[in-house]
């Protein structure tokens, strides 16, 4: 009988949705950086300090501006609670990318890590499956009660103090769902037996602090990281840059002292006290076509752009692009290079999920080798993974922030236009769909569950470049800026694949999506209708 009951709640906790790459040690995050050893000391025995504090306040809310190293710090206080079997979960939010972009899977991806890191949890919460086997349609509150503060609160154990990690919650989609979140988060400050704390980092954007000010003051604690004196980061900065710079010294057998130190002096400098600058010019230094010293020596001769807040930053990505995307090329080739920077990095920014290379250039309908030569000569920006079935992603949101603004993106060249980037995404999309065929997969009868199809069946017939025009079309339609002809193609969809999308969506999965892009569709041809 126990054996049956266990197995039960293995089920039922396998039934709770979870959010890929959200996790702090998910694959997708393997090889993004940890703070140095001997870097952010005071800040993290601090963050420590509070986790170990049985009287200190529910939340830690660590707030930064873009580049300032928030979310590598949570990626290393994380480890640190995990090494320490103090982690109870963690959900890295990114915006752009599918399911850590939004907050349907927050909680139930919470709930599933709380069953593992506190196996006395697994009896409550997969009761409360079996109570309401609905809950995962269900509304954040309802979630958070029933899944995860309820419980914690009937736990029988014996006192222990747990933390959560959530990086980046200004990354979620919808301002309404961060302020609920927030509030729901701080009535864990009233749990007595299994006490859970969270440790929480975003930018200072309104929404938030106005999140922040509908709390109890007992409720959190924030520090503000741009506020660091700017000599102890710039000590960070420079200790980076040391001991990150010193094995291609021994490599390319560079001579002592390589860098100097009057060198190192003007990169901290240029830094500016943002981390993602010097992540930034590393990785330039490391992965360039030149050696390192001419690749040094280009980012010390960079241009300095005219806004203040991000000159450095901007000059170094502008350095990273007209030396890796150009060269020396002449002016046709040139321009034949920045179209395609435009085509394939301009898709990247604005998709709304991550891609490898290769379903990239399928979904773009362009060749391979035209996607990969754009890429590789952007390993300073983009993680561009080794293994081709990988997705490739920006290593930080501020070089799309950097992009999609003309007055920091200097060089027109690489100026990304968000709304013809969406417009021209959903043509392809289109055209995709388009592709689609009444049985796509071959069935052998009707009534067949989607469940009993083999998965390398549907990614043979619906590969994951068609998925997602199936899933997203409508996105990109709404977020461009479309003419006549686009509406013409929305039209000649209804009219004849339009059948075939909604197979095609039954058998990825995304019928509910489905649902509400129609009903997004309809209100939208309605304003469209009523306005002609």
């Amino acid at each position: 009988m126990v054996f049956i009951q266990s197995q039960q709640q293995s089920t039922n906790i396998a039934k709770l949705p979870r959010a890929e790459g959200a996790a702090h040690n998910d694959w997708l995050r393997q090889h993004e950086d940890h703070c140095l050893q001997d870097t952010r000391v005071e800040l993290r025995k601090q963050i420590m300090d509070w986790c170990d504090d049985p009287n200190s306040k529910c939340i830690f809310w660590l707030n930064g501006m873009a580049g300032t190293g928030k979310s590598t710090i949570s990626r290393t206080i994380a480890q640190e609670l995990a090494e320490k079997k103090r982690l109870a979960a963690s959900f890295f939010f990114t915006r752009g990318k599918k399911d850590i972009s939004h907050s349907r899977m927050f909680f139930t991806t919470i709930a599933a890590q709380l069953a593992n890191s506190l196996p006395v949890l697994r009896i409550s919460i997969s009761h409360a499956i079996d109570n309401n086997p609905d809950i995962f349609k269900q509304g954040l509150r309802e979630q958070w009660n029933q899944l995860i503060l309820n419980p914690l609160k009937n736990a029988p154990t014996q006192s222990i103090q747990l933390v959560v990690v959530i990086d980046a919650l200004d990354e979620c989609d919808s301002m309404q769902d961060i302020q609920l979140i927030l509030l729901l988060l701080a009535e864990a400050k009233d749990l007595e037996t299994v006490r859970i704390k969270i440790f929480l980092t975003s930018r200072p954007e309104i929404p938030i602090f106005d999140g922040f000010r509908q709390l109890a003051g007992e409720a959190y604690q924030d520090f503000i990281l741009h506020n660091i004196p700017l000599d102890t980061v710039n000590a960070d900065i420079s200790t980076f840059f040391r001991q990150k710079l010193s094995p291609l010294k021994a490599k390319h057998g560079l001579g002592t002292p390589w860098p100097d130190e009057l060198v190192i002096e003007q990169l901290v400098e240029r830094a500016a006290g943002l981390f993602i600058y010097a992540a930034t010019t590393l990785r330039f230094i490391q992965d360039g076509i030149d050696d390192p010293e001419e690749q040094l020596s280009l980012v010390l001769s960079a241009t300095k752009s005219s806004r203040s807040a991000t000159k450095d930053l901007d000059g170094i990505y502008t350095t990273v692009l007209q030396h890796s995307v150009l060269g020396k090329r002449d002016y046709q080739e040139c321009e034949e290079l920045a179209g395609r920077f435009t085509q394939v990095v301009g898709s990247i920014v604005v998709m709304f999920n991550t891609m490898s290379a290769r379903n990239l250039a399928q979904l773009l309908q362009i060749p391979f080798k035209m996607v990969s030569r754009t890429l590789n000569t952007l390993r300073s920006v983009l993680n561009v993974p080794q293994n081709e079935s990988q997705p490739v992603r920006l290593f930080h949101l501020s070089f799309r922030d950097f992009l999609q603004d003309s007055q920091r993106c200097s060089d027109s060249r690489f100026h990304i236009d968000e709304k013809e980037r969406h417009v021209s995404l959903f043509r392809k999309c289109m055209s995709h769909i388009s592709q689609l065929q009444e049985n796509i997969c071959g069935l052998w009868g009707l009534g067949v569950l989607t469940t009993e199809i083999p998965n390398d069946t549907i990614q043979k017939c619906i590969p994951s470049y068609v998925q997602y025009a199936c899933r997203y079309w409508l996105d990109h339609w709404r977020l461009g800026n479309p003419v006549e002809e686009d509406i013409k193609t929305i039209r000649q969809f209804l009219e004849q694949d339009f059948l075939h999308w909604l197979e095609g969506l039954s058998l990825i999965g995304e019928t509910l999506n489905g649902v509400h892009m129609l009903m997004t569709l309809e209100d939208i041809l309605s304003v469209s209708c009523n306005a002609h």
